[in-house]
């Protein structure tokens, strides 16, 4: 039980009141929520503010004026408790204005049997997804995302009739708010079966309105080393991705042979918090869905040979990439991180073409290009060259996971210990060789950084020695 259940429960003893929701549907399935939905007969300000005073430190706020609903928080956002007023003037009325019959079942807050006249129950224990009524995808178009992040948080197939309802209804979708798109969307790419997500989307018509740039990468054919058009690659590239997050997966054992006994630190990095309550593993996720983005945009067949290239499409997609999320409301951060992440996922394939083992200045131009993403570009390398194959893949993939696993140990290094220090400041350099600040010196200060990084240099008359020298 939650400190969040436990308040509302103190705090509205006595009243007209039910739990309704994902707790009582959490509860069936003996699953932990720190989430908690409260209907009143009566004021939600009123029952929010005494939910509030139950709690140390708790803070309540109006979450919506169109329908009255109330929202406590827990200091450190712990737990929250959505308190709603009652709809249609019975329980029973108001669960049959909720989404699936799942979430339409009631407890009253004192306790006691659930209130379920939609047989809610009865379809959890059947792994069913049922719609509440009829008109529940007309009511709010944004439930046909719910359908599909429901089924894959809780494992429920959706029945055909609601199947139906919903692909109707996916055109609605364009109306709803950027804001409330998102929130779903994440959660869809987040969850351990995020292909599964993305297929029953697209079934529904749902990919159209909210990614059409996914659905754009179907039947773009690519050069004949690939095995698959974009948008098939695609779908494979996050497949690898979830398999880097989870851990389990057909491709895990060959992403574990690379990665080997970097995964502490692979993992960790992963697991950290970036933005908009996602992770970077959550973040990586997106870069795997969006790194081809821009080929639809960028495909071209050389007339001398008919090979299909796609240049450019780095660039372009980083933009392509930025602007999907900005239409999405994401945050600046996460907007960055998910644009850096498309702009380089083509270097670390370039370097196998250079001598091995790569020059240490080479190692430096790598990390400092993709910082700071280069240890989660490093990892979306790997799974986009382990989801290329084509002609001459295995000695491709053999190649690229060589140079692959030397630059993960370089930049969870330059990850975890930054960059050389430098030995001289700029405007030492500049009084030593007597130039003005500006320009030149940025450039000095570049070229000794890689040589110190190389090795090259050690001490700071060292470094005032290569500078005098360097034209």
């Amino acid at each position: 039980m939650s400190a969040g259940l436990d308040a509302a429960r103190a705090a509205l003893a006595g009243t007209r009141a039910w739990l309704v929701g994902g707790a009582v549907r959490d509860g069936l399935l003996d699953r932990q929520t720190a989430d908690v939905d409260v209907v009143v007969d009566g004021d939600p300000a009123q029952a929010a503010r005494a939910v509030a005073r139950a709690a140390p430190r708790a803070a309540c706020f109006p979450l919506s004026e169109d329908f009255g609903s109330w929202r406590v928080v827990a200091r450190g956002g712990a737990w929250q408790v959505d308190v709603e007023p009652l709809r249609g003037g019975t329980i029973e009325a108001d669960l049959a204005l909720r989404d699936f019959t799942v979430n339409a079942i009631a407890q009253p807050i004192a306790g006691g049997a659930p209130v379920d006249p939609l047989g809610g129950a009865a379809d959890l224990r059947a792994g069913r997804l049922r719609m509440a009524a009829p008109d529940a995808f007309s009511r709010d178009p944004l439930r046909v995302l719910r359908l599909v992040r429901l089924a894959l948080e809780l494992d429920l197939q959706a029945e055909a009739e609601t199947l139906r309802c919903a692909g109707a209804h996916a055109d609605g979708l364009a109306g709803v708010s950027p804001e409330r798109v998102f929130v779903e969307l994440r959660r869809i790419i987040g969850a351990r079966q995020a292909r599964r997500g993305l297929e029953l989307m697209s079934a529904l018509g749902a990919t159209a309105v909210v990614l059409p740039e996914l659905d754009a990468l179907r039947g773009v054919q690519q050069s004949r080393f690939h095995h698959l058009d974009v948008h098939g690659h695609t779908l494979e590239v996050l497949d690898r991705t979830v398999e880097l997050t989870t851990g389990a997966g057909p491709g895990a054992g060959e992403l574990d042979a690379c990665i080997g006994a970097r995964r502490p630190a692979v993992d960790a990095l992963l697991a950290e918090p970036l933005a908009d309550e996602l992770t970077r593993g959550d973040a990586l996720r997106w870069g795997a869905l969006l790194h081809d983005a821009a080929k639809p945009l960028t495909r071209e067949v050389r007339p001398e040979d008919g090979r299909v290239t796609f240049i450019g499409h780095d660039a372009r997609g980083a933009e392509l990439a930025r602007a999907v999320l900005e239409r999405l409301r994401a945050s600046e951060r996460l907007r960055a991180h998910v644009a850096a992440l498309v702009r380089h996922h083509l270097r670390l394939g370039f370097l196998v073409h250079e001598p091995q083992p790569l020059a240490r200045r080479t190692v430096f131009a790598y990390l400092r290009e993709c910082s700071p993403v280069e240890v989660d570009v490093t990892l979306l390398s790997i799974a986009d060259r382990l989801a290329t194959r084509g002609d001459r893949a295995q000695e491709a993939v053999q190649a690229h996971m060589a140079v692959a696993r030397g630059l993960l140990g370089d930049a969870l290094r330059w990850r975890a210990e930054g960059p050389p220090q430098p030995l001289l400041r700029g405007d030492e350099l500049a009084g030593e060789l007597g130039i003005p600040t500006g320009p030149r010196v940025g450039e000095l200060l570049e070229e000794l950084a890689a040589a110190q990084y190389a090795g090259e240099v050690t001490s700071r008359d060292r470094a005032l020695e290569y500078a005098r020298r360097l034209p």
